[in-house]
């Protein structure tokens, strides 16, 4: 239970990781790669009409995009250079 709380506050205090997110992308020791799939990922999932639990059933239906939001800044931050992290005081003990 402790552990969903931990990624709930850490999708809720999105606000605070735009310009990590915005650092990642313009590092320069961070490969293509590790760049490309989380845009791939988040156009994936707005294109396809598949939720896994529908949006209609109100709290229940936004879990599952919370939980894809979250999985794609836990794979941002693990794949981070050490130096970002240290700059935002982001570890990956702080999400997982």
């Amino acid at each position: 239970m402790k552990k969903a709380w931990r990624r709930v506050a850490f999708v809720v205090k999105f606000w605070r990781f735009l310009p990590f997110i915005r650092e990642f992308y313009f590092a320069r020791d961070v490969s293509p790669k590790h760049k490309a799939w989380p845009i791939a990922l988040i156009i994936g999932y707005l294109l396809l009409p598949i939720d896994v639990i529908p949006d209609i059933f109100a709290i229940f239906g936004f879990t599952d995009d919370l939980l894809f939001t979250t999985f794609i800044l836990q794979r941002l931050v693990k794949t981070a250079p050490p130096w970002l992290k240290e700059k935002y005081d982001i570890n990956d003990k702080k999400i997982i």
